[in-house]
C-alpha cells in the first residue's frame, strides 16, 4: 500500500491572500462602507438638484428669510408678537404652541388612559362596559374626524359672546373660547409663590424620606399632613402676611367679546380634547395589557396581609406593570406629538400652520422651512424618548 499522501502542505500566497474577501467581517464592513457612499452620493445628488432648480428660477436659499418682517397676525402666542416681528418670531411662536398643545395632551391623555384602563379591569360590570365602549369607539374613529366633530360640532355650536354660559362672574363659554380670570402679580407675590415651591421641594424629599423609613422600620409617615402644611398652610399664610399681592383680572365683555383674563380659543380646545381623547384609548389598552401581565399571586398576597385593593393596585400590581406599561406608553407620547400637526386643519397656529404654511406660502423657502420644521419634530422626539427612557431604567427591576 502506498504511504497515504500529505493533504496539510501550506497553501500558496495568492490564495491566502485572496481569502480577505471571503471574510464575513471584512465584507460587512465594505458592504456598509459602500450603502453609506451610495446614500450620501443621492441626498447630495438630490439637493444639488433642488439648489439648481431654485438658482434657475430666482429663488435665493439660505436662511437669511428669517430676520425679514413677517406681515402677517397670529392668532395665538405665547410670547409678544405682532406683523412687524420676523418670520425667525413665527418659528418660535409656532413652535410654542406646537410644544404646548403636546404637553397638555401628553398629560391629559396619560390620566384618562389610565383611569380607562383600570376600569376595564373593574369587577363592577358597568364600568368595565363603559370603558370598553370608550376604548373601542375612540380608538376606531380616525383622529382626524374626531377633531371635526369637537370642533364643528361641539364647540362651533355654543352659544355668540352675548349668550355665553357662564360659572359665576368669573368663566365664560362661548363659541370664541373659554374664559377665566387671569393672576396680577404685585410686590411680595414673589414670596408667596417662593414659599409654595419651596413647599413642594420639602414635600418631595420628606416623601423620599418617609419611603426609605417605611422600608426599614414598616412605619408610615402622615404625608397629607405633610403636604397640606407645606404646600398650602405655609403659602396660604406668606400671601395674607403680604398683604395679599396676588389678584385676579376678570374678563369683561365689551362690545361682541371679552376682553381681560386668559383665554382658550376653541381650536386649541378642539386639538387639546381630541388628541387626548384617541391617545387614551390606546393607553388604557396599554395599562390594561399591563396590569394581566402582572401574576395574580401578587394581588392574593397583598389583599392577604389586609390591603385593600386601592392600595393593593397603588403599591404593589402598578409599580410592577409599570415595566411592561412604559415601553408602548413613549411610542403613544410620540404618536400624539406628531399627530398634533393635524391642527393645520382647524387653523390652530401651531407650527406646520404657521410656519410650514404661511411662512412658506410667502417666503417660498420650501427646503429650509420643511428642513427646520422636520428638525423640531426630530428633537421633540427624541427628547420625548430620552426622558422616558431614563424613568424606564429607574422603574426596572435591577438584578442582583
Amino acid at each position: 500500500m502506498k504511504p497515504t499522501e500529505d493533504f496539510g502542505e501550506p497553501r500558496n500566497m495568492a490564495t491566502s491572500k485572496t481569502n480577505i474577501f471571503y471574510n464575513p467581517t471584512f465584507r460587512s464592513v465594505v458592504f456598509q462602507i459602500l450603502a453609506v457612499a451610495g446614500l450620501a452620493f443621492f441626498f447630495y445628488t438630490i439637493v444639488n438638484n433642488a439648489l439648481s432648480n431654485l438658482e434657475a428660477r430666482g429663488i435665493a436659499t439660505g436662511f437669511d428669510f428669517l430676520s425679514q418682517e413677517a406681515g402677517f397676525g397670529i392668532g395665538l402666542t405665547l410670547i409678544e408678537y405682532d406683523e412687524t416681528y420676523s418670520y425667525g418670531r413665527t418659528f418660535i411662536v409656532g413652535l410654542l404652541n406646537t410644544a404646548l398643545v403636546s404637553f397638555f395632551g401628553i398629560i391629559l391623555a396619560t390620566i384618562v388612559g389610565f383611569i380607562m384602563g383600570i376600569a376595564r379591569l373593574s369587577t363592577n360590570w358597568l364600568v368595565s362596559r363603559f370603558a370598553a365602549v370608550y376604548i373601542e369607539i375612540f380608538r376606531n374613529v380616525p383622529l382626524l374626524l374626531q377633531i371635526f366633530f369637537w370642533y364643528f360640532a361641539v364647540l362651533q355650536a355654543l352659544p355668540s359672546a352675548r349668550q355665553s354660559l357662564s360659572l359665576g362672574e368669573a368663566i365664560f363659554l362661548n363659541v370664541r373660547g373659554l374664559y377665566f380670570p387671569a393672576p396680577i402679580f404685585e410686590t411680595g407675590a414673589s414670596i408667596v409663590i417662593g414659599s409654595f415651591v419651596v413647599g413642594i421641594i420639602v414635600t418631595i424629599l420628606v416623601s423620599v424620606w418617609a419611603k426609605n423609613k417605611q422600608q426599614l422600620t414598616g412605619q408610615q409617615t402622615p404625608m397629607g399632613k405633610i403636604t397640606l402644611l407645606f404646600c398650602v398652610v405655609i403659602p396660604v399664610v406668606c400671601y395674607f402676611v403680604m398683604g395679599s399681592p396676588i389678584s385676579a383680572e376678570m374678563p369683561e365683555l365689551r362690545g361682541f367679546n371679552f376682553e381681560g383674563g386668559i383665554s382658550i380659543i376653541p381650536e386649541l380646545a378642539a386639538l387639546l380634547i381630541a388628541l387626548s381623547i384617541y391617545t387614551a384609548s390606546f393607553i388604557a389598552e396599554i395599562v390594561r395589557s399591563g396590569i394581566n401581565a402582572v401574576s395574580h399571586g401578587q394581588t392574593e398576597a397583598a389583599m392577604s396581609l389586609g390591603l385593600p385593593r386601592s392600595r393593593t393596585l397603588k403599591l404593589v400590581v402598578i409599580p410592577q406593570a409599570l415595566r411592561i406599561i412604559i415601553p408602548p406608553l413613549t411610542s403613544q407620547y410620540l404618536n400624539l406629538t406628531k399627530n398634533s400637526s393635524l391642527a393645520m386643519a382647524i387653523g390652530y397656529p401651531d407650527l406646520v400652520s404657521v410656519f410650514a404654511g404661511t411662512t412658506l406660502n410667502q417666503t417660498g423657502q420650501a427646503i429650509e422651512i420643511i428642513a427646520m420644521t422636520m428638525g423640531v419634530y426630530l428633537t421633540l422626539s427624541l427628547l420625548t424618548s430620552a426622558l422616558m427612557n431614563i424613568y424606564n431604567r429607574k422603574v426596572a427591576l435591577v438584578e442582583r
